[in-house]
């Protein structure tokens, strides 16, 4: 079956009202460019960095663990942090056994959050493809349940139920500018949204993903480096999300490392928001000027991800 017709607009809703128990609606706060260093514009900032565990993650681990049949080994999930960490919230939200495998990249604040859930944690392998891979052993060994940090229905149809918040919340918005990794954020609220306003993509230029794939035409491996490389670097995008994002998302824009750190740190100046890498990197497009809003667009920013340790933003 094509994503289309597993990743719908009722699933989504119906996904909405199974996990709104569970999740908070995050706040939006609307700022002026200005407090950040750039030109004068109101804009729209989302901030799911406030969700529960730290990132919009929980959306699509809730929906796996409320959809799916969960065995009594419980459920496993590979992650560059924040997934493993949604995974292993939720899991002791729903009294579920849950087996977390990270790569070494994973920011001591991921390692520290998945440990406090109570998950079991294993550390290892340099890149997210690795603690996949061994994820895929244990699932072999162990017959536990498999939760995909992106390239999953059920975890794309929950992070699908943001762009449902978002929308509502801000029906006048024309552009939404979101962080991309995997992509199944990406994917899931492009297949909320539907083409109905401008979806604008953000990659590090140090894990361009879906920037490889809009010029290759199809998923294919990626550098997977980069400040954001714990959120944002898996070896390619996803395979269920990108003919979403063929046909309803920008192509990628790409910031750096200094553009991302310079994003964190105006957010905190300007708002007093503590984010991690990848959650500021859809601020850093608009915050460098790599992307130029039009005179008539309402732009709504992703915060998305708060999981660092404590860092010196002056």
């Amino acid at each position: 079956m094509s994503t289309e017709t597993l990743v719908t607009q009722d699933r989504i809703a119906e996904a909405e009202k199974l996990i709104r128990p569970f999740i908070r609606r995050t706040p939006v706060m609307r700022v002026d460019m200005r407090d950040f260093g750039a030109v004068a514009m109101p804009v729209d900032l989302k901030l799911e960095l406030l969700q529960h565990s730290g990132s919009f993650k929980v959306r699509g681990a809730f929906t796996s663990l409320l959809t799916r049949e969960v065995p009594a080994v419980g459920v496993v999930a590979a992650s560059g942090g924040n997934h493993g960490a949604a995974v292993a919230y939720a899991a002791r939200e729903r009294g579920v056994p849950a087996h977390i495998f990270v790569p070494s990249v994973a920011s001591p604040a991921k390692i520290d959050k998945i440990r406090s859930y109570g998950a079991e944690l294993v550390v290892g392998g340099d890149r997210y493809a690795d603690a996949l891979a061994a994820s895929e052993i244990y699932v072999e060994k162990s017959g536990a349940l498999p939760i995909h940090a992106y390239d999953q229905a059920e975890t794309m149809i929950g992070q699908g139920t943001l762009g449902k918040e978002i929308e509502e919340d801000l029906p006048q918005m024309t552009t939404l500018i979101v962080a991309v990794g995997g992509g199944g954020l990406i994917g899931g609220v492009a297949s909320w949204m539907r083409g109905r306003v401008k979806i604008v993509a953000v990659e590090s230029d140090g894990a361009p993903t879906l920037y490889e794939a809009f010029k290759a035409g199809k998923p294919v491996d990626a550098p997977a480096g980069g400040i954001a490389a714990d959120s944002l670097a898996p070896k390619q995008v996803g395979q269920m999300m990108f003919p979403v994002a063929q046909k309803f998302v920008q192509p990628p824009i790409l910031v750096t490392d200094e553009d991302i750190l310079n994003a964190q740190k105006a957010l905190w100046s300007g708002a007093r928001l503590v984010t991690e890498p990848g959650g500021a990197a859809a601020f850093a497009a608009l915050q460098s000027g790599k992307y130029v809003p039009g005179p008539d667009e309402k732009v709504c920013v992703l915060v998305c991800g708060s999981n660092t340790t404590a860092v010196n933003f002056g």
